[in-house]
């Protein structure tokens, strides 16, 4: 059941996310409006929609949250192993995506402190490796500008 409901997910958010499913959503709400004269507009006519976006949209939500969580835990997995690779980095930012959002802040807080420290006051350089040779700058083992 769980790899026929991940097949089914991967495959209808493909899908909702290309540009003839919105065309074809588009022309499902044109056809619809341009019925309204033949039913006066009436309540059912209406229903139609209504219940229609209402049951597609709370289906689609389901869907697209298990992809979500899915390929963000495949990419906390991919960083967590980074964190592993790098000899220098800290591996106890390993599983902090499971902290509260109040530890969250805090480790953000000291994590920005330190880089001020590194590159002192002012926002990040981002720079071409041709302009950080032209202001002296050189490129260290790790990967780090020094």
């Amino acid at each position: 059941m769980e790899k026929f409901f991940l097949r089914f997910a991967n495959h209808t958010a493909r899908l909702a996310g290309k540009p003839w499913t919105f065309l074809v959503c588009l022309g499902v709400v044109i056809v619809w409006a341009a019925t309204g004269p033949i039913f006066r507009f009436s309540s059912d006519w209406q229903l139609v929609i209504n219940t229609g976006t209402t049951i597609v949209t709370f289906l689609m939500v389901f869907l697209i949250q298990n992809t979500q969580n899915r390929d963000g835990a495949a990419i906390q997995a991919k960083l967590d192993e980074l964190l592993h690779a790098v000899g220098k980095a800290d591996e106890r930012f390993v599983g902090i995506e499971r902290l509260s959002e109040k530890e969250l802040d805090l480790i953000l807080e000291q994590v920005e402190a330190r880089a001020l420290r590194i590159r002192g006051e002012g926002p990040p350089v981002v720079a071409t490796r041709k302009q950080d040779a032209a202001k002296g700058r050189k490129k260290v083992k790790s990967g780090t500008v020094a």
